[in-house]
């Protein structure tokens, strides 16, 4: 496998599992400072939730700064402006001062940090082959698990040094990745220029939908497994049972996603949201919650790499940040979706809007792949001009 053998994929993936390090480790991390600092383990939620917010405000301007300036060059100096504010961060917690400064001082680095997935996700582009890709990003898809678990655990961990530690700590890191980014790219042809290429938002809509569905669902049965796990009349505790599951399919999609090397069709990972979704929608003890899950979870990784593979085929090579950080925003906004429909839905109905979300991204798969069959057609039908020979 050419991949495997491929030193600058492992730099990238190493640096990319490195940046998104810090927003794992951040709920805890925050939470840890804020009931050290304040006494009020609620403002730590409430500093994460700005945290978030101006992430997703950023991520977009931020990554066309990137396409700019280069994403290489600028991932440098973004993430070492993410450090300073996280070093800021921590410092002034220590000191003492009052609530709203807090929440303010979580404000740059969240901006800053927005667009820096979509950055490090468009050096992948010069860094493997195209036909590496799907493995790449599946491969990529499962050392993310590790990552979303190891955070809270390394906060858990570097706590009982101190309550501001973890967050220096996400300073530490977002430096290290920093000095992880690929400094090789493919330049970009010189006829292309960021002025005269747009994106083609309605050609990437079916493909951001497919990642607000990943957000959505997932974020529902993650947020929602209290509920469900006492739906059952199970002690509290059994949710680390669904948990394991969850993450276990994920790496076992991912990994025989990646074996195959194929970019795959969509329908069939989508279809598999729908019937895992409605399986966990209906109370079938825990053969269907765990089976609806393990389902959703093997799913998840190849829906993601597909994705994000006709994503770069659509996206101009100067868009490329832009256009995965707009990607990264739609996943987001779909997570905070589902956050909010297990607060405010019946715990059976919170799954059916996932459901409804992969019901209509894959509507607009057939109907992208229709027109795609429709234009094929008319462009082989159409009439061909003779050529006339000037000669005679």
């Amino acid at each position: 496998m050419t991949l495997l053998r491929n030193s600058g994929y492992w730099r990238w993936s190493v640096g990319a599992q490195l940046n998104r390090l810090p927003a794992t480790m951040a709920p805890l991390a925050f939470t840890v400072l804020t009931t050290a600092t304040t006494g009020s383990y609620r403002l730590g939620g409430v500093m994460m939730a700005v945290f978030v917010a101006a992430e997703m405000v950023g991520a977009v301007p931020i990554g066309r700064l990137l396409d700019r300036v280069g994403p290489a060059r600028g991932l440098v100096v973004m993430l070492t402006l993410v450090a300073a504010g996280l070093f800021a961060l921590a410092a002034v917690a220590s000191a003492g001062v009052p609530d709203l400064v807090l929440l303010a001082l979580a404000v740059p680095p969240g901006l800053v940090a927005g667009g820096l997935s979509g950055g490090f996700r468009s050096l992948l582009a010069g860094t493997v082959t195209e036909d590496d890709l799907p493995r790449a990003i599946s491969v990529d898809a499962m050392i993310l698990e590790g990552v979303i678990v190891g955070g809270p655990l390394l906060v858990a961990l570097l706590a009982t040094s101190g309550p501001a530690v973890p967050v220096l700590a996400m300073a530490v890191v977002a430096l290290l990745a920093a000095l992880l980014v690929p400094r090789r790219a493919v330049t970009p042809s010189p006829q292309r220029t960021i002025e005269h290429q747009s994106i083609p938002v309605a050609a990437c809509v079916p493909w951001l939908m497919g990642l607000f569905t990943v957000g959505l669902l997932l974020s529902t049965i993650e947020v929602g497994l209290l509920p469900l796990v006492q739906r059952l009349g199970a002690d509290d505790s059994a949710t680390a049972i669904v948990i394991v599951v969850l993450c276990a399919a994920s790496i076992i999609g991912s990994g025989l996603y990646a074996a195959r090397g194929k970019v795959g069709d969509p329908r069939l990972f989508l279809a598999g949201f729908v019937l895992g979704g409605i399986v966990v929608s209906v109370d079938l003890g825990w053969a269907g919650l765990l089976g609806g899950v393990a389902l959703i979870g093997v799913c998840t990784g190849p829906l993601m790499a597909v994705s994000s593979v006709n994503l770069q085929k659509l996206l101009p090579e100067r868009r490329r940040s832009e256009g995965f950080s707009l990607a990264f925003t739609v996943q987001a906004s779909g997570f905070g979706l589902g956050s909010l429909a297990i607060g405010v839905l019946p715990v059976w109905l919170a799954p059916l809007l996932g459901v409804g979300a992969a019901v209509v991204a894959g509507a607009l798969q057939v109907r992208q792949a229709s027109k795609a069959v429709k234009d094929s057609l008319r462009d082989s039908e159409s009439p061909k001009v003779p050529l006339i020979n000037p000669q005679g």
